[in-house]
């Protein structure tokens, strides 16, 4: 049946004789209600006023309409909620929550603000001086990853396991320094990700023309000063995989006195090193039909590469594929297959949490012009995690809310529609009465 529809109604035939009215006057002005308990980590954990210390306003404030900090908090609190480009902020500025969230009783800033403020860059002949008002410290910002990560801790930790992985964020324009990728088949940046299990140390935009692990010595090296500081005697151990295996990344570590237990890719002479547990291994597969694996350590060096000999574990693994071995670096003690199977294959879920950042927060929305302004996107969707991170923390134990993906707690918890009327005195804020997650919602809220 065809439908009928007026400029404020919608008639839908429905699933007996009656029919379906649709209408657009609910009382409902924000479909954001968990702006509230984001705003509320912020208010606790003050993100968002630690990062705006990074950037320098040269803007005249007398004229200035959106504070620094209300501009930081709009953008980074509209990538937790879902709004991945400027041109959703055109709507989501006349959000009452939003408004209230970033402190001001105005209507939000539009996209051309925001976007003035993310494209701070060198004076040149063609702008000018017009996105020089509004500058950042690269090193300050990152410093904050790590400042946020230390206070997690209520004692100090008997290890920090440091994964470094680098990913590709495919380009589909002229930005600065774009460069064509073989192994990805795209244009690309190449940004270096650091975790420490699910949280965020480093994000670092890189063109794609280089080695994926250029960066890791310099990155490490602060990573541990920053460490080290707080928690003096903490051991500190460096992982990644064959990408990172390399003479001045060991060299590092064995200056810092930091382990490290990296992947190493094969070759004929580490072959031929364990073609008796390779053959051992067959051997157990044709008897018994199941992957069959042994494990060996042995101490090698490259033939020019390598400074020194260092320690290799070795899986001889026989599949129903065939001979599958693998190997890693490492200065580490103990049982090579504890070692290989507990603590370097975890490495793989840092991998999760490098396609949450991508799928869920946005962070491959890379298109300004320059390479600068990128940088401060990705650290924005980093941020955004955090505030993810943050929520998980007070979310009831055994909750299963607290193993969910950032997009699961955003769809559950945050993307719920909310009534706003402002008095003189209060906010008042009504939830639907229908809302399923209101208890978790409200237990988060009291903890936080």
């Amino acid at each position: 049946m065809n439908t009928q529809c007026t400029g404020s109604q919608l008639t839908l035939q429905g699933l007996d004789k009656r029919q379906i009215v649709v209408r657009n006057d609910a009382k409902v002005n924000s479909s954001d209600g968990g702006l509230l308990l984001i705003g509320k980590l912020e208010k606790r954990f003050r993100i968002i006023r630690r990062l705006a210390k990074c950037f320098t306003d040269s803007r005249q404030q007398y004229r200035v309409k959106h504070s620094l900090r209300s501009l930081l908090t709009q953008r980074v609190f509209g990538l937790v909620q879902g709004y991945e480009d400027l041109n959703d902020h055109e709507q989501l500025r006349n959000d009452p929550l939003l408004q209230y969230a970033c402190g001001s009783e105005n209507q939000g800033a539009g996209k051309s603000t925001l976007n003035r403020m993310e494209l701070g860059h060198e004076p040149d002949e063609i702008l000018g001086d017009r996105y020089t008002k509004i500058q950042w410290d690269n090193q300050a910002i990152e410093d904050l990853f790590c400042q946020i990560f230390l206070e997690s801790f209520q004692q100090q930790p008997e290890r920090i396991i440091l994964d470094f992985d680098a990913t590709d964020i495919p380009l589909h324009g002229e930005q600065e320094r774009r460069f064509f990728h073989g192994y990805y088949d795209h244009y690309c940046y190449l940004p270096l990700y650091v975790f420490s299990g699910d949280y965020l140390l480093s994000a670092r935009l890189r063109p794609s023309d280089i080695d994926g692990c250029i960066g890791t010595e310099e990155i490490l090296r602060r990573l541990t000063d920053k460490i080290r500081a707080v928690y003096p005697g903490v051991q500190i151990i460096f992982r990644g995989d064959s990408g990172f295996c390399r003479e001045g990344i060991f060299s590092t570590c064995e200056q810092l006195k930091v382990d490290y237990i990296v992947g190493m890719a094969r070759n004929r002479r580490l072959q031929e090193l364990i073609a008796s547990e390779l053959a051992e291994a067959e051997n157990q597969y044709h008897a018994t039909e199941k992957a069959a694996r042994i494990f060996t350590r042995f101490s090698y060096c490259t033939r020019s590469s390598w400074s020194t000999d260092r320690d290799v574990i070795a899986k001889a693994e026989h599949l129903s594929k065939g001979s599958n071995p693998r190997f890693v670096v490492t200065n580490l003690h103990g049982e090579s297959q504890e070692l290989y199977e507990d603590l370097y294959c975890a490495r793989g879920d840092m991998e999760n949490r490098i396609k949450e950042q991508k799928l869920d927060l946005f962070a491959c929305r890379t298109s300004t012009g320059w390479m600068s302004s990128n940088q401060l996107r990705l650290w924005f969707s980093a941020l955004a995690y955090t505030f993810f991170l943050l929520l998980k923390r007070f979310l009831p134990i055994g909750n299963p809310h607290r193993k969910h993906q950032p997009s699961t707690l955003r769809l559950k918890l945050l993307k719920v529609s909310a009534t706003v009327r402002v008095s003189s005195r209060k906010v008042w804020v009504s939830l639907p009465e229908s809302f399923p997650y209101w208890e978790i919602w409200r237990q988060a809220a009291s903890a936080i």
